[in-house]
This record gives C-alpha cells, structure tokens and sequence, in this order.
C-alpha cells in the first residue's frame, strides 16, 4: 500500500535530472549531480555540450549534503533560501562566493523575489513588507484590522491567482492586492491538538451571499508612496490577469464582473492610478474564466498576447495597448495551454497545447504574424518543456504509457536533437495489470475518454467487481496520454487483489472547450451523471463484470459525484467512498459555485436538484464519508449535516475523520487513508 500511495514520490520515483532550468541570456543549463556524499552543480553548453562543474554544496555550507533549491538571479548569481533567510551565491569554477542576502521574520509568508533587481516582497501575518537590494526592509502597509488582509492571493485562488504582489518589470514599482473581508462570514475551524480544543476562524464566503472586497495597490519603492488603481465598477467584483506593460507606464487589469459573464480589460497609469481606458470587453451567455496575465511580446511596450476561449476553444490573440485585435494568432478545435517562451528574430512563440489530442500535450511554435504552425517535439505523451529564455533550446520532459520519462535536448529550428535520459521503468519488478482506452459516447454523441483497468491473472470465463472512480468536474482532466498508463498505483494495487477500475472524463471536465466545459453550467451533478451512466451502461454490457459488485469513489468534487449517484440513482452501485463532499452547493465558495451555478436566488432548481441533503432517505447499499476536519475549501459541516439528516430519516451511513488534515489526506497519513478505502470495498464488495 505504501508502494502504492507514496512510491512514485519516493522508492519508486523515476529517474530525472536535478534542478534542470536554463541560465538567463545563455545557451546554458544547470543542474544537480551526486558528488562524494554531497551534491555538484554542472553547467553545460550548448551547442557542444561541454560541462563544467562550478560548485559543491559543501561550499555553500559544510553541512549542506544537498543543495537548495537555486534559483538563477542573472548569468552569473543565484539564489536560495534556508529556513528564514535567504542567501546570494556567485557559482564559478574558482572565485565562487556566497552570502546572506536577507534575513526574513519566522512567520513570513507569501515570499515573491524579483531576480533581476534582487528585490523581494512578503507578508507578515496580514500586512506586506518590501526588501531592497540591499536587504532593508520597509512595511508596505500596516493594518490592524485583521478582516484586512494585503499582499496575498485573492478571491480564493481561482481566475489563474496564484500569488498577491507584482514587481513591475525593472522593480521600480510593486503592485499588490488589498483584500477586505472584514464583512464576510467566519466560520469555524477546530484545533483538536490542545486541550481544551481551540478554535481558529476563517473568512468563507458563501455562494450567493456576501463576498469580499479587493483593490490593488501600487507601491513605489524608492518614494515608499503607495496609489491605488481606480477600479471602478461593484465592490465585489473580481481583479484578474493583472500586467505590467514592460516600460512600468501601465498596469493592465481584467474586471470582471460578479455574474462572471462579462469582463473589461482596463489599462491604467501606474503613477496616479486613474484608468486610461478599457481596451475591449468580452461577454458570455454562461461565463467567463480569466487564467492567464497578458504576455508581452519581446521587446514591445506596445503588443501582447491575450488568451480567450471566445471562438469556444482556448487561443490566441495579438492586441497593441490601445486595444486595437491585430490578428488572431492560433485557431481549430483544439486548446492552448501555456506560453512557454519566444524567439524575437523569427517572431515566434512556444506554447504548450492539446492540438494532437486532448490527451496528450506537445510544443509547438507559432509566428505571431501570420499563424504559421509547427510541431517541435516528436513523440506522443505528456510533454512539459523548458525552453531557453532566448528561444533557441529547448529540454523537454516527456512520458506516455511505454514510456517512464524520457529527457530530449532540441534546438527550435531542428537542427539539434539529442537525449539527455531515458528512465528505466522503475515498476518493472511489479505484477502489473492490462490498461486499455476507452472510448464511450455521450447523449449527444460527444465521445468520453476513459481507461479499464483488469484485474491481474484475468480470467475471461469469470465474473469481477468493479470499481469506477471519477471526479469529473471543472478544470481537471483525469485521463491522459501518460505514465503509469493506469494514471494511479492505487488503481493497479486493487487490479492485484481481484478488482477491474473503470475512470472518465465526462462533460463539465477540462481540456475539451467550451462547449464540452459549459454543458453542465446551472446544473451540477446532472449532466456528468448521465456521462458517467454511459460509463456505467458499458461496463455491464461486459461479460466479465459483475452488475452486482459494482463500487463508486471519488474526491471533492468526485466526492460530490459519488455521493450524488448513491441517492439520485441509488440501487446502482453496492458500496461508495465519498471523501471531502459538497453535499449543498449554497455551503460553497462564492467564485466557484456562482461561475458554474449562478446564485441560489438565480438558479433555485439547479440547486435543490443537486442538494444532497433533501435525498439522504434515497441511499441504497453502502456509503462511507470521510472529511478532514480542518477542511477550510469544502466545510466540514457538508458532511456534518449530511449526518443529521441521516440520523433523522434513520437511514445508516459509515464515517470517518481525518483529525488535522485539510481538504485532503497527504502525507504518510495518506497510506492509511487509502487502506480504509481499500478495506471498505474489500468487507462490501
């Protein structure tokens, strides 16, 4: 089991290259190597591959048996960090030098360092602090309202938000988000490690009720003024895509709205913070989901990249800053994923996308002018490149179901390929089951990617339990192109004691487009029911599958979904694992929910015909739920409640409680999570 959970992280993790990342300006790459009981960093070259070892670990400290993770400042000098301090080093054959940089307070948090200037944010509890080059420190803000918070990612990570400050390009400036959440709802949660328990608060807000509040802010490092951007518009509207345009004259905002169906792409003056103008607007019927900040074409102050999903799949266009749509750059049935880099003299970009298929994800490079499309990598699989900062090279990690990883080195004009690893297959040992693709069709046609999994020693005259796990809900995509082809270990462990595992990507989940994306929009748990039904239809129609054995799990959103089928069309399955459920969607998260259910007030049905709670006294067979307790992302009282009902209609549920743990179970504690799940379908299947 603990092969199983943890292996792929640890003893049976594949071989891979430590620390790989290319040099700034420089046909370079660096990495981490063994070297006698400690660790070497290598530079190697490019075209000709010489390599030159710069450093020990030893040198950065004598204690050091490994090095911290590195992080490139220039061609010359790069970071890391050790505990709360945070140390610069110069790697070079001789001559190498290495000291602290800056000091940081024990409860920092939210740390954003600009390499290029050596300049740094962080929070501190719920204010933001500002270092300079020469490590001193300057608090940014200093609120004592703690429903204030600065500094920090907002409107609970969603429209691509991952972090709360932006150095503008030469750290002149830095932008942050000033959140108040002073009126939005507390809720509970519990420490059980003290005695008595204590009780911590966080602020959650509540699909159609009152939300937070956020403003940006623009801090001047050298006058220490602070201006905010005149965002105009409903205080509880979302700020996304935030931009600096390269000359640090502009900062570029997506409004969007509320409803989430209308978004206006706003330029504003970053010395005073009034707004320029509004560049263009886009509207959907259902909604919108800005993921990405605009990508600035190399060397213009004046053109960038937007990315939209307004011709119904995920693609590219090319703006100036007065907002003027000079081309679309990328177009077909097909998404883009990422920007990973660019060649100015070729006017080309490197993006990742699923145009082969939207299993797998490849490189491809696009002019920027004229749409001109080419493939660079040249194997199918799951593809995560890294491309040099000028375009020129690129390392590209690579799996697929035959394949552990492998690691090619290629320049862009294809002049140069080369493989740098090929990993060996580190189950090669293991009893391992037949993974077969499936395909299966939707209502409407739309074909369903899904994988079988068999059991070990198959034998075709006999009768199987089967156990279908899904989670088939927005901006995840389960099955793919990649290794270990059953896409999990737990999967293969349970195919060794007796059991086929059927998984499906239904409607409603990612990589698909919009219309695939949006089909359950005012309706969770209807549309991916009927999907995963035809799922279900399929294993029946299978000679070796026994009807009456059949098992459901899922997670969060999954967890939704399992708990869904025991109630909305019990009867079906003998036994489920429901972890981290959404049992009413009015107990979720404003951004979420509202995006893909409008309010409760807006859309009353839709979300009484997702409410578990008023369908408790429909179960049939097993149903065992498990929460974490300290779960601030799906509130413990979902599944609380679920419990009250149950006890009120006398209807029998199993439960389980992760003391400690948040939304999921990780860890070494997720060995025993996985056991519980196992030893339940195990006594009832």
């Amino acid at each position: 089991m603990s092969d199983a959970v943890l292996g792929l992280f640890t003893n049976l993790a594949r071989q891979d290259i430590a620390q790989v990342q290319w040099i700034p300006g420089q046909n370079k790459w660096s990495q981490v190597v063994p070297s006698s009981g400690s660790e070497a960093l290598l530079i190697t070259s490019v075209p000709s591959l010489s390599v030159d070892t710069l450093l020990k670990s030893s040198d950065l400290d004598p204690s050091f048996k490994r090095f911290p993770q590195l992080t490139w400042v220039n061609d010359h000098q790069a970071y890391y960090q050790v505990g709360s301090d945070i140390f610069l080093c110069s790697p070079a054959k001789t001559g190498a030098t290495n000291a602290k940089w800056l000091s940081l307070p024990k409860s920092a948090d939210n740390i954003d360092i600009l390499p290029n200037s050596l300049k740094a944010a962080y929070t501190a509890g719920n204010n933001l602090y500002y270092a300079d080059a020469a490590g001193k420190v300057t608090a940014v803000t200093n609120d004592a309202n703690q429903g204030i918070v600065n500094g920090q990612a907002v409107h609970r990570r969603e429209f691509g938000i991952e972090k709360g400050t932006f150095f503008s390009p030469k750290g002149n400036f830095l932008a942050f988000y000033r959140m108040d959440e002073s009126m939005v709802e507390q809720y509970p949660l519990i420490d059980w490690n003290t005695v008595p328990a204590t009780m911590h608060y966080t602020r959650y807000p509540f699909a159609g009720r009152t939300s937070h509040q956020v403003s940006l802010g623009v801090f001047n490092t050298t006058t220490k003024q602070i201006i905010y951007l005149n965002t105009e518009g409903p205080k509880d509207q979302y700020l996304t895509t935030v931009t600096w345009s390269p000359d640090e004259k502009y900062l570029f905002v997506g409004l969007l709205n509320r409803e989430q169906n209308h978004l206006a792409l706003n330029k504003y003056d970053a010395q005073s913070g009034k707004l320029i103008k509004t560049l263009f607007e886009e509207n959907d019927s259902k909604y919108i989901q800005p993921l990405h900040a605009l990508h600035f074409l190399p060397g213009k102050n004046n053109e960038f990249i937007w990315y939209s999903q307004r011709d119904g799949f995920m693609h590219l266009y090319r703006y100036n800053t007065e907002g003027k749509l000079l081309n679309q750059v990328t177009k077909g049935a097909w998404l883009v994923n990422d920007i990973l880099g660019a060649q100015p003299a070729k006017k080309e970009l490197y993006f990742l996308a699923s145009k082969d298929s939207p299993l797998e994800k490849h490189l491809y490079a696009v002019n920027w002018v004229n749409g001109t499309l080419r493939r660079l990598d040249t194997t199918s699989g799951q593809h995560t490149p890294l491309v040099s900062t000028n375009g020129t090279y690129v390392i590209d990690k690579w799996s697929n179901p035959g394949t552990p990883r492998n690691i090619d080195l290629f320049s862009t004009d294809n002049k140069l390929r080369k493989q740098l690893l090929s990993a060996s297959d580190p189950l090669a040992g293991y009893q391992r089951p037949k993974v077969e693709n499936v395909t299966v069709k939707a209502d409407d046609g739309t074909p369903l990617y899904g994988k079988l999994i068999y059991p070990v020693n198959f034998d075709a005259s006999k009768k199987y339990p089967v156990i279908v796990y899904l989670y088939n809900g927005p901006n995840v995509q389960i099955i793919t192109n990649s290794y270990p082809a059953s896409g999990n270990l737990w999967y293969e462990y349970m195919a060794q004691h007796g059991y086929f595992i059927f998984t499906m990507d239904g409607r409603g989940s990612s990589n698909r487009g919009l219309k695939f994306e949006q089909a359950t929009f005012r309706q969770l748990g209807t549309i991916e029911m009927k999907d995963q039904m035809q799922g279900v239809n399929y294993l029946k129609s299978l000679p070796f599958i026994d009807a009456q054995r059949m098992g459901i799990h899922g997670w969060s959103f999954g967890g939704f979904m399992t708990t869904s089928f025991m109630l909305r069309q019990p009867g079906i399955f003998k036994c489920a694992v429901a972890g981290g459920p959404v049992m009413d969607w009015k107990m979720y998260e404003v951004m979420y929910t509202e995006r893909y259910m409008d309010t409760p007030q807006e859309n009353p049905k839709g979300y009484e015909d997702a409410n578990l709670l008023s369908k408790v006294k429909n179960l049939k067979g097993k149903l065992l739920l498990i929460h974490g307790s300290i779960d601030s992302t799906v509130v413990w009282q979902n599944s609380i409640d679920f419990l009250k009902k149950a006890v009120d209609e006398n209807v029998q549920v199993d439960y389980f409680v992760y003391p400690g743990h948040e939304h999921n179970v990780r860890g070494y504690n997720r060995i025993h999570l996985m056991q519980k799940i196992t030893d339940y379908f195990k006594d009832n299947l």
